[in-house]
């Protein structure tokens, strides 16, 4: 497939299709389109997802957006080592769950500490095609386009594309029901 090359002595990366995946039904809907879209491009596909921390016991100051970093982690007896050895298997799960349409594609995972939006739209270059579901799994599911797809829409150097969960047609129930179950149940 599509690989680095070098050019006036810099290593350049073929254009990719970048999905951010956080487990949530939009995102396993996104990781299809996208990986239709990086075969229609023969491009590789990167999939990313954001391993947000400063939200437990921590304050703004300390968050790494705002130029700080997280101690509190350690304090409360959580090893980030093993949060991210969680999100890696979050995008394995998600690959596997798509089965023979991830074959013949080329696929980098990604987990990068940070704050979705901004993590999504770094992982980018403007030579990429980013893609991210309409809703994740923040908390206002009224909204037709969450903050983190609103935030890469106005902020990524690279086209975006929205992907909505289909829910009117048959097809679309079809899908959304069958990420559903592919998502473990928790109590």
């Amino acid at each position: 497939m599509n690989e680095n090359t070098i050019q006036n002595g810099k290593s350049t990366r073929a254009p990719a299709v970048v999905v951010g995946l956080d487990g949530s039904v939009g995102a396993k809907v996104a990781l299809r389109w996208a990986l239709g879209e990086a075969r229609l491009r023969n491009s590789p596909l990167r999939a990313v997802h954001a391993l947000p921390f400063g939200y437990i016991g921590d304050s703004v100051e300390a968050y790494p957006y705002w130029g700080g970093w997280i101690s509190s982690y350690a304090s409360l007896g959580v090893d980030l080592n093993d949060l991210h050895r969680a999100a890696e298997d979050l995008l394995e799960r998600a690959i596997v769950d798509v089965g023979s349409e991830a074959e013949g594609i080329e696929i980098e995972r990604q987990v990068i500490q940070g704050p979705a939006a901004e993590v999504l739209v770094q992982a980018a270059s403007p030579r990429d095609l980013l893609v991210v579901g309409s809703r994740g799994h923040g908390g206002f599911t009224g909204l037709l386009l969450g903050s983190v797809s609103q935030q890469c829409v106005h902020h990524a150097q690279c086209p975006v594309v929205v992907v909505h969960t289909p829910k009117s047609t048959a097809a679309g129930r079809e899908l959304t029901a069958a990420a559903q179950t592919e998502s473990p149940t928790t109590a």
